[in-house]
């Protein structure tokens, strides 16, 4: 075991997914006798937990490297996640990088350790992608009100615009064993929501096993988590439409603990781009879906990924996608831009969009983004909610979210933070977010 008196500091850059992985790994360490620290103080070990899903998150690595040899510059950093798997030779070069671990040997940090001075050139431990096979279960805990519970890794989907499973490896997931398990682990701490993460996690129980079968379906794990005691909130990041079957919606509708919230990519409105993605449906059944929420979760909050200025993407059909997601039911989007990735099919496509156009349709869609946050937050005014507050303190205001996602704001009362309590939705502030009545409403107790 190291000695007590050495720091690590960690940076995540990021999906959700990546936020759980960091979080076990601290707890790695710190059952090894580190003491955490934050990132913008001198530690000895730097962690930076990488993406790579943009160009610009590779920009934002060396950032952060930088960022830490201003806090110490005999600091040891370490690199891992997405970036490290698939450029390990190219952060190794960057100016005070220590050492870079792949998908496979980030869970063995501590093995790594044993040296912590800074040599000229950084150590490459990284596998091969195909060696990226087996499960590694994490949750996050600790920094936050609500803990991400990874329970699904890797993708077997071959979109042509993407990394993910070059860096993440086959689709594979945690048993259902291991999986309730953490979802108590978690209900013990007194965190009140469990968000599940993965890279597909629609196709959750192939690889439960280490074979392709599915042992488990995605609507068996929310059932049995649904029964798990002590969590007040479940909630589903992002599901790929052709896997959010109509049973899941139905028993989301239903259920106590699962919120009336769903992330669903769509990526294009266009089913010429939806067919060059490789993407696995077409427009007629992601409007299905959402017309399924809305159907029995009116009041649901509905959020889209879409890229912009993917190779052919005209004019006429950028206008598609944006008439399309225009006339959709939906509550916000996240817009990416693409950018050409290193090893995906469409690198070779033709009809490059030029940055400018991508920009310029990107900076469209976030405009309609938050037409539709507010036509959403205006329909949920007036209404009574379960809110549960964050910890931050922002010039003497706090924010939380209601079950489905509206975010609410005020006076700071450090009494709520980690709280459930019913509030009246009353107007939108300046600031985008909800201001609530908590008049004569008392904070619930814990379930």
């Amino acid at each position: 075991m190291f000695s007590t008196n050495k720091t690590v500091a960690f940076h995540t850059l990021g999906c959700k997914l990546n936020f759980s992985e960091t979080s076990t790994i601290a707890r790695n360490l710190l059952d090894n006798g580190y003491e955490r620290v934050e990132f913008s103080e001198p530690s000895d070990v730097y962690v930076i937990n990488t993406c790579s899903v943009t160009a610009n998150a590779d920009k934002e690595c060396r950032t952060i490297v930088k960022n830490a040899m201003k806090a110490n510059p005999e600091g040891f950093v370490v690199v891992v996640g997405c970036y490290a798997q698939l450029k390990p030779q190219e952060i190794a070069e960057m100016e005070g990088v220590d050492l870079v671990l792949g998908a496979t040997e980030k869970f063995n940090i501590v093995d790594y350790l044993d040296d912590l001075n800074k040599e000229n050139d950084a150590i490459v431990h990284s596998c091969e992608i195909e060696e990226a096979d087996f499960y590694v279960g994490s949750y996050s805990i600790g920094d936050r009100t609500r803990a991400f519970l990874k329970v699904q890794d890797g993708c077997d989907y071959k979109c042509t615009y993407c990394t993910i499973p070059l860096a993440r490896g086959i689709s594979r997931s945690d048993t259902m064993e291991n999986v309730l398990k953490n979802a108590r682990e978690i209900a013990e701490k007194g965190i009140k929501e469990i968000v599940l993460t993965g890279v597909n996690i629609g196709d959750y129980g192939k690889g439960e096993f280490g074979n392709k079968k599915h042992e488990h379906t995605f609507l068996e794990l929310v059932q049995e988590l649904d029964k798990v005691e002590n969590i007040e909130r479940l909630r589903i990041s992002s599901i790929e439409p052709n896997l959010l079957r109509n049973e899941i919606i139905e028993f989301v509708s239903k259920s106590e603990r699962f919120v009336p919230h769903f992330h669903i990519p769509l990526q294009s409105g266009s089913d010429v781009i939806l067919k060059k993605m490789k993407r696995r449906y077409l427009t007629k059944l992601y409007r299905e879906r959402i017309q399924k929420v809305r159907e029995v979760m009116p009041h649901a909050c509905i959020g889209v990924d879409v890229i912009v200025g993917f190779p052919g993407e005209t004019e006429e059909l950028f206008l598609e996608t944006y008439n399309f997601l225009n006339s959709l039911p939906i509550s916000y989007l996240h817009v990416f831009t693409y950018s050409e990735r290193d090893n995906t099919e469409a690198i070779d496509f033709e009809g490059i969009v030029p940055q400018n156009i991508r920009k310029q349709r990107n900076k469209m869609l976030r405009i309609l983004s938050e037409k539709k946050r507010v036509a959403f937050y205006q329909s949920q005014l007036g209404t009574t909610q379960k809110v549960l507050w964050e910890s931050d303190n922002k010039n003497g205001k706090m924010h939380g979210f209601t079950q489905n996602y509206v975010k609410v704001e005020t006076d700071f009362d450090e009494e709520l933070i980690n709280q459930t309590e019913m509030v009246d939705l009353v107007m939108l502030n300046s600031g985008g977010n909800v201001n609530v009545s908590r008049k004569n409403l008392q904070v619930l107790a814990s379930v």
